[in-house]
């Protein structure tokens, strides 16, 4: 039997069907989604942690390439994370494919020895559809998901699951709709295991914060949903998102939500938050599984037009301290739950001061300040979050 034709079945034994979009329906019952009896082994644990970092190397072929996949190696990263944007492949239309950047990835990263993660989210206009509940009928994102690990079985070890759809903007302008997203997380994770069994499949980073309906679920109560709605058996580890804001990565949420402490007046203004997350995991019964933070970081932010970013910017040195503060944090205490941390970031190649994503990276924008001498300049643009986390303890 084709892997097609395995998919099919196994979609539909989930309830799954695949038609136009017009059959989906616009929104969702009120009961739990019912989890099916198909199932892959676990995949086995990481180390804890797992050293990583986000990078942006899909649309530089050739300058920030030559450059950043070195460093990252240089700084001892064994894990790097990359958006694979749905509609930069499949975005001429079904089945009409561009794998050349995905493939130079993971060529590129087969060759350093690290430890590849796509994120897959942003679909291609043909795949949107007009629903509050889903950007795309879910059996259309699962074809895709199979098809793309069918291309890389054995060579990329994970994928996360879509970004942030505890936030509207991350989910085509419509209120978050936590049953809607673990529908997705169901068609991906089957599509996956059909084509590559040993793939980590890992749910969605969800944003910290405290806003509500129709902008945002605070993440809290969405991972809650997604456990009611019968999320778990549909990945291998959880994803979350833990910016430490103005906090020092030690700082506890008990102590980030005390008003007697400038760091923000909510238990998510912590690096810690991490905890309050795995709580309910643990809650729910899957304590067995790792974490992945897929983003965590500290902005230095000072530009003025940021207001939203500049309150809780740090210095460049601090910056530093904490990356390596954190890694040690969860070493000595998040082990073995915790999996791979991926820090925020090495940057676009074209973000510039303008950019909030500029003030995060531990590196400068491959661009940004060249002067035409790639020969003189390769080794320029490090800033001190890279050399502490370069010469920290592994």
């Amino acid at each position: 039997m084709s892997h097609r034709s395995t998919l099919v079945l196994l979609l539909l034994a989930a309830g799954l069907t695949f038609g136009a979009a017009a059959a989906w329906p616009t929104s969702l019952p009120d009961t739990p989604i019912t989890p099916t009896p198909i199932s892959w082994p676990r995949p086995p644990q990481v180390d804890s942690p797992g050293f990583g970092v986000n990078v942006s190397l899909w649309w530089d072929p050739w300058a920030a390439v030559r450059r950043d996949w070195p460093l990252v190696e240089q700084a001892g990263f064994t894990w790097a994370k990359q958006r694979l944007a749905w509609i930069d492949v499949e975005g001429a239309g079904p089945g009409r494919y561009e794998w050349a950047a995905a493939d130079r990835l993971v060529e590129d990263s087969l060759a350093a020895h690290i430890h590849l993660v796509f994120r897959v989210d942003s679909p291609p206009a043909w795949a949107l559809l007009d629903t509050p509940t889903t950007p795309v009928t879910p059996t259309v994102f699962g074809e895709f998901c199979h098809t793309l690990a069918a291309r890389y079985a054995g060579r990329v070890s994970g994928y996360q699951v879509w970004n942030e759809p505890n936030l509207a903007r991350e989910w085509h302008d419509a209120p978050p709709n936590p049953q809607g997203y673990v529908e997705l997380l169901r068609a991906c994770y089957i599509g996956i295991k059909t084509a590559d069994p040993q793939a980590i499949v890992i749910s969605a980073g969800l944003a910290p914060t405290g806003s509500g309906l129709p902008a945002a679920l605070p993440d809290t109560d969405f991972l809650r949903a997604m456990y009611e709605a019968g999320a778990s058996p549909y990945f291998d580890m959880l994803g979350l998102n833990a910016p430490g804001y103005k906090a020092p990565p030690e700082v506890s949420p008990d102590e980030a939500a005390d008003p007697a402490h400038d760091y923000g007046g909510q238990r998510f203004f912590c690096f810690r938050h991490v905890e309050d997350m795995r709580a309910i995991m643990v809650r729910y019964g899957d304590a067995a599984k790792q974490v992945a933070v897929l983003e965590f970081g500290w902005t230095t932010d000072t530009n003025p037009a940021h207001q939203a970013y500049t309150w809780f910017a740090v210095t460049p040195e601090q910056q530093a301290d904490y990356l390596v503060r954190a890694f040690r944090y969860a070493r000595q205490h998040w082990t073995p739950w915790i999996g791979p941390m991926f820090v925020w970031n090495f940057p676009d190649p074209r973000w510039t001061p303008d950019n909030e994503e500029f003030w995060w990276s531990v590196v400068d924008p491959f661009w940004w300040g060249f002067d035409g001498n790639y020969e003189t300049w390769k080794g320029a643009g490090i800033r001190p979050a890279y050399t502490a986390l370069a010469e920290m303890a592994k």
